[in-house]
């Protein structure tokens, strides 16, 4: 019985040194196209690498994007259209919080504008709840223009006809928003 146990013992052994070589065999193949895309096994769900080298053992960060010099001075929310990007903008704008966010169907048109009201829940146009209502434009046409986050955490899926002006953040950065943004604060839409 003893030599049956050590044959299984070994017969399990070798099958994890072949997974493990399989394993790295596959990351060394798929190395030149990673590098390639700049991207790396650890990148996260966007497929792009988080770091760009190494710092005190671990992978550096990827700096967040720089306010746009074009977005004005003093606190502001900084909206680029065209990047689906927020900037939240205070006294020291290198320290300002920076996030991706989804937009409806209609864009606000670049400008500055300022916080006109603000709600805590309530239902965005896709009859999704929302929270953390943040508005900032009304344009001529009666689109209402504001930032807020799914309750659920989705994204906006208004019909393609539908004429929305809703732009859903993620729940952390829509509670930030709600923090840093008062009624008044002057918001910066850029292309």
């Amino acid at each position: 019985m003893a030599r049956s146990s050590s044959g299984i013992f070994v017969a399990g052994l070798t099958a994890a040194a072949l997974a493990a070589v399989g394993y790295l065999a596959y990351e060394a193949s798929a190395a030149p196209d990673r590098l390639a895309r700049g991207t790396h096994a650890s990148a996260g769900p966007s497929g792009s690498a988080k770091g760009g080298g190494e710092a005190k053992g671990g992978p550096a960060k990827e700096a967040p994007p720089v306010v746009p010099a074009d977005s004005g001075t003093g606190k502001r929310v900084v909206y680029s259209v065209g990047r689906k990007r927020v900037w939240l903008v205070g006294a020291d704008p290198k320290a300002a919080k920076t996030f991706e966010v989804a937009p409806s169907t209609v864009d606000p048109k670049p400008g500055t504008y300022a916080v006109s009201s603000r709600d805590a829940n309530g239902t965005g146009s896709d009859g999704v709840p929302i929270e953390h209502i943040v508005r900032f434009h009304r344009d001529a046409a009666g689109v209402v223009f504001g930032f807020s986050a799914a309750v659920d955490g989705s994204s906006p899926s208004p019909k393609p006809t539908q004429k929305t002006g809703g732009i859903r953040e993620k729940s952390a950065d829509g509670r930030a928003m709600w923090d840093f943004a008062p009624r008044g604060t002057k918001v910066v839409v850029i292309p």
